[in-house]
C-alpha cells in the first residue's frame, strides 16, 4: 500500500482564503495525496489567559496573546466549505484538523474520508469521544505523549466506535532538532499497539521524511508554505513548494526501492550476469590431450562459459581439443 503523503498547509495561509487555495494547488502539483488545514473557533480553543509557545513568540512577536494570534490566522466555516469544494475541483483531497467541538460538527458536514487528531487533543476526553462517535478512519498524532497517554486515548477512541486508527510519531517542536526526532520510536509504537504507524514531521529539510519512509511509515505529514519568509508561527519549519515536490519524489523513490523484501534476480540486472561474472578460460595456449591444471587455467569475463564454481571438477580433466589463450574451456 502506497505511503499517504499529507501536505500540511495548517494555518500558513495566514487567514487568507486565496492563499489557502493557492496552497492546495501547490500541494497538488507537488504530488501530495492530501492537503490539510486547521479549523477552529478561536474562542473555543484558546483562553484569553493562554500564552504563546516560545517558537510562536519568536515568529510572531510577544505583543499579542495566543488568542489574538489564533483569531488572526484562521478563517471561518464558510471559507472552509469553499476551500473543500476547490480542492475537489482541482483533484486533491481536502482535510482539516478540528481544534474544538463546534469544528468537529462543521467538518462532519464535509464528508471527509479520514480525520486527523492533533497531538494537543490527545488528552481532551470530550473531543476524543466526539470524534470517535463519527466512526471514521482516524490518524492520531502522538507528539508530547507518553505511551500511557496514547493508550488512554486509544481506549477512548476504540470504545467509542473507532476501528481504523493510524498512529503518527511526532515531536511537537517547531522546528524539531534532529537529535529529538527519534524515528525508531515508530517501531515502538507499532510493537506496543499493533497499529499502522506514520510520521508527522516538524524538522527542517526532508531527510527525516525519507528515513521514515525507509522505516515503514504508512503516512507522512509535512508542513509546507508558499514562502518561508512570511510572518506566522509555522512558516520557518515548513517546506516551500519546490522542496515539497522533492520530498514527494524522494518518498516515492524509497517506496520503489523497498520492494517486497524477497531476494531474487531482477529483470534489470539479469542481462549483466554474463558480463560481470567469469568463466573458466585458458591461461595460456593448451594442446589437445593436455591435463587441465592451475598452471594452464584461470577465470575471466565473460561469464557465459563453464562456471568457476566447477573449478575443482575441471581440474584433472583432459583437453579434448586445442584452446587458445583466453578461450573459454569446453568440456
Amino acid at each position: 500500500m502506497a505511503i499517504l503523503i499529507i501536505a500540511e498547509a495548517g494555518v500558513n495561509h495566514n487567514g487568507s482564503l486565496a492563499r489557502a487555495k493557492e496552497m492546495a494547488l501547490a500541494a497538488k502539483r507537488a504530488g501530495a495525496d492530501i492537503v490539510k488545514y486547521q479549523t477552529a473557533v478561536p474562542e473555543q480553543v484558546v483562553s484569553k489567559f493562554a500564552e504563546k509557545a516560545d517558537y510562536q513568540k519568536a515568529q510572531t512577536g510577544a505583543g499579542e496573546s495566543q488568542l489574538e494570534m489564533v483569531r488572526r490566522i484562521h478563517f471561518g466555516f464558510d471559507a472552509h466549505r469553499e476551500l473543500a469544494a476547490y480542492c475537489k475541483e482541482i483533484g486533491i483531497q481536502y482535510l482539516s484538523t478540528p481544534f474544538d467541538l463546534a469544528s468537529i460538527d462543521f467538518l462532519a458536514t464535509l464528508d471527509m474520508p479520514v480525520w486527523k487528531i492533533p497531538s494537543g487533543e490527545i488528552t481532551n476526553l470530550p473531543y476524543l469521544e466526539k470524534v470517535a462517535a463519527l466512526k471514521k478512519p482516524l490518524i492520531l498524532s502522538t507528539g508530547m505523549s507518553a505511551l500511557s497517554e496514547i493508550e488512554d486515548a486509544l481506549r477512548v477512541l476504540e470504545e467509542g466506535g473507532s476501528e481504523d486508527i493510524t498512529l503518527l510519531h511526532c515531536n511537537t517542536e517547531y522546528p524539531t532538532p534532529m537529535r529529538d526526532v527519534n524515528l525508531l520510536a515508530m517501531r515502538d509504537l507499532r510493537e506496543q499497539f499493533g497499529l499502522p504507524v506514520g510520521f508527522s514531521d516538524h524538522t527542517l529539510g526532508i531527510e527525516a521524511d525519507i528515513a521514515a519512509a525507509a522505516l515503514g511509515a504508512c503516512v507522512i505529514e509535512k508542513h509546507f508554505t508558499l514562502d518561508r519568509t512570511l510572518e506566522g508561527p509555522d512558516h520557518k519549519a515548513s517546506l516551500e513548494p519546490e522542496e515539497l515536490a522533492a520530498m514527494v519524489r524522494a518518498v516515492r523513490n524509497v517506496e520503489l526501492a523497498l520492494g517486497d523484501g524477497k531476494k531474487r534476480v531482477t529483470e534489470s540486472e539479469a542481462k549483466n550476469r554474463p558480463i560481470a561474472r567469469k568463466s573458466i578460460v585458458a591461461k595460456r595456449a593448451i594442446r589437445a590431450g593436455e591435463t587441465f591444471s592451475e598452471e594452464n587455467l584461470t577465470t575471466k569475463r565473460p561469464g557465459d562459459g563453464v562456471s568457476p564454481m566447477r573449478w575443482h571438477e575441471v581440474l584433472g580433466k583432459t583437453a579434448k581439443r586445442d584452446f587458445a589463450e583466453d578461450e573459454k574451456i569446453v568440456l
